[in-house]
């Protein structure tokens, strides 16, 4: 196979792992208590806070196939009425 056809393929095979480890925590805060908040909800809340994340970007993280920035994270834990840490809680 040829070099670049190589690492073209590397790549993509990398874009298909995961890039984040916090994706699977947000949705399940989504559902926490029995109540279930919308991907379209949590994105107006979090651009009320002055962020631009949509309900496609909120998917995306959800899913692992979007990086999340610290102040990303920070508007998700605010809209959702959680703390940064039980993102990253094992439990």
């Amino acid at each position: 196979m040829r070099l670049a056809a190589r690492y073209y393929l590397q790549g993509f095979a990398q874009s298909l792992e995961m890039m984040n480890i916090v994706g699977a925590k947000v949705r399940e805060a989504r559902y926490r208590g029995g109540r279930k908040v919308s991907q379209a909800d949590l994105a107006a809340r979090i651009q009320a806070l002055g962020l631009g994340l949509d309900r496609t970007a909120i998917s995306k993280i959800e899913n692992g196939h979007r990086t999340v920035k610290d102040v990303e994270l920070q508007a998700l834990c605010q809209a959702l009425g959680v703390t940064v840490a039980s993102l990253f809680d094992e439990s």
